[in-house]
Order: C-alpha cells, then structure tokens, then sequence
C-alpha cells in the first residue's frame, strides 16, 4: 500500500535525490540569469561590518553564487551523514537533504552569499559533536570541539553566541555536563576569539576584536515584520507550517524511537522554536537566521515524510510539494 501512494514512491526512491540536485541546479542557473542584478541586503552588510570586510578583501562577486552552492552541498552531504551517524529517521535516508537543497531553491535572494551560510556550515558541525556527547561519561572533548564551531560561526555572525545558551541545556539534558567538560566547552568558544585578538593586537586592528562583541548587544526594532520583504514573509509562513506538522508527528510518535533519537527530536524542535522566536524579535536577522532554521524543518520534515503512510500524510507531502512550486513563482515575481 505504501508503494502505491506518491508519498511512498517518492521517499523511498533510489533516484529522488539526483532529480531534486539536478532541478535545484537548473533552477540556480535559471535565477541567476532572471535576476542578475540581485546583491545582498544592504541592512545586513551593515549590521555585519566584520563579514562585509572580510567578503570585500577574500572573494570576488561574481564567485558568491558558486561559493553558496558549494556551502549548501556540503550541508546536504553532512545532513545525510547526520542522519546516518545518529538514527534520527531509523533508516539511511536522505530525503531531509532534498527537502533542504528544495528550501533553499525556492529562495532566490538566499543564493547569494551570507553569514549566515557560513555560520550555519559551523553551526550543523556544532550539533554533531553535541550530539556525540550523549551520556558520554568523558564529554569534555566532544563539548569543546562543538562550542569550537559556535564560537568559530560567530565571529561571522555573532548572534550564533546566543545558541550557546540552549548548547548548555542540552548537554545537561544530555547528561553530558559536568566541570570537567563545562570547561572544555568554555575554552573551545574562546579559543577562536583567542586567536582574533592574536591578529588584531599584533596589527594595531583592536577594534576588528571588538566588532563582534559590539555586534553582538546591537539589537534592531523588535517585531518589525514590516521590513521583511515579501519573500521571506511566505517562506517562513511555509516553514512554520511544515515545522508545527513535523514537530507535532515527532511528539505523538515519539514512542516509536529510542529514547536517544527521541531526545535529538526534541532538542532540534526546541531549537527551531528559538530560531522563530529570534526572528520574530529580530526581523532584520532574517535571511541569516534562515540558514539555520531550514536544517532543522529539513531534518523534521524528512523524519515526518520518511516514517508515515497514511492518506492525510499523502495529502499533506502533496500540498507541501505543490506549495513548493508556488513559492519559487511567487519569490521569482516579487524579486524581479
């Protein structure tokens, strides 16, 4: 029966990823020629003064729609190993990566280069180690080198420091923080300050380590959804939808897994719920807070599609993957 609806066939067919590289390829090339003019939001350069001084002196314009692609790919590729490392799905499966290369497809603006792509990149590293560090009895390197990625991303985007908090928590429910490791975590955030003050003290450059702090208690107008272009407001509609329905299924199903996979459900529902809330409290952050968020609803979305077969999940697989063509129209038209 489960052969039989489109759902089935698509989740658990050898050639669905392929396909969806392949149009999502198509589609970049196709939105690069349709908007050729599209540049990075000017609020954002701003508000990132170290990102911006740092993509002026290392890369070229034309390079940022390349270097971008290649950033995503290397998400998709660590979402499946992900998967396979933990048992998130139950099953070797990469339709979380097909549902992240669709997100980010249908977001011609995202196929510029950001912070926070790069963030995410550190950020997605961060969540393996922590992960690892589940009811480790010796969880201080496994914390370090996950605090290591934190505080990595956030000298490109400082907001990420903010995660750390949640990072925290987790690893107590993780039982996984102790002193011992606590202090691991702590040194492994600092270190790539370390080294910034390192460069910025030799060169005579100490407001380069000062920016990101700076940076970090800049706060915008909060719940000022009128600066969000209309894109971004359809897009995280989108998303909040697909993650109130994953979300829901990972809990009342929750039975089904172990507790260990249980336990990483939770804590990327949680996140993503933070992530909302940072955006709604700081719209101005929204194309980089999205790198972040579309990991999580990509990694939900897939445990949703992969481990259900009735006829309302079909129907719902249906209108989320119509909803998908609708948007990339929609964010194509608003965009030109």
């Amino acid at each position: 029966m489960r052969n039989k609806k489109l759902q089935g066939q698509v989740t658990a067919g050898r050639w669905t990823l392929p396909i969806v590289v392949f149009i999502c390829t198509l589609c970049w090339v196709l939105t690069s020629f349709l908007l050729p003019d599209l540049t990075a939001s000017t609020v954002e350069d701003s508000t990132l003064s170290l990102w911006q001084s740092a993509r002026d002196l290392l890369l070229p314009a034309w390079a940022e729609r390349l270097v971008s692609y290649l950033i995503y790919a290397v998400i998709g590729y660590s979402l499946i190993e992900l998967n396979n490392r933990f048992g998130i799905i139950r099953m070797r499966a990469s339709m979380q990566t097909a549902i992240y290369f669709l997100l980010v497809t249908i977001c011609p603006e995202m196929h510029l280069l950001y912070a926070g792509d790069i963030a995410a990149l550190a950020f997605l590293f961060s969540i393996y180690f922590l992960f690892k560090s589940y009811q480790q009895p010796q969880a201080a390197g496994y914390l370090f080198y996950s605090f290591l990625f934190i505080g990595a991303g956030s000298l490109l985007f400082p907001q990420l420091t903010f995660l750390s908090v949640l990072w925290i928590f987790e690893a107590h429910r993780f039982q996984a923080l102790k002193p011992r490791s606590f202090c691991g975590a702590l040194l492994g955030w600092v270190l790539p300050y370390w080294f910034l003050f390192g460069h910025a003290f030799f060169y005579n450059q100490m407001e380069l380590f000062y920016r990101p702090f700076t940076e970090l208690v800049t706060f915008g107008k909060p719940f000022d959804l009128q600066i969000l272009q209309p894109w971004e407001l359809a897009v995280l509609g989108y998303l909040l939808v697909l993650f109130i329905v994953s979300a829901a299924h990972c809990i009342i199903a929750g039975f089904e897994d172990k507790i260990r996979t249980r336990s990483y459900l939770h804590f990327l529902i949680l996140l993503n719920f933070c992530i909302f809330v940072y955006i709604g409290l700081q719209p101005v952050l929204s194309v980089h807070l999205m790198s972040f968020l579309l990991i999580g609803v990509s990694i939900l979305a897939g445990h949703l599609f992969v481990l259900t077969n009735s006829r309302s999940s079909n129907i719902f697989f249906i209108c989320a993957f119509i909803g998908l063509f609708i948007l990339l129209g929609f964010n194509i038209w608003t965009l030109l």
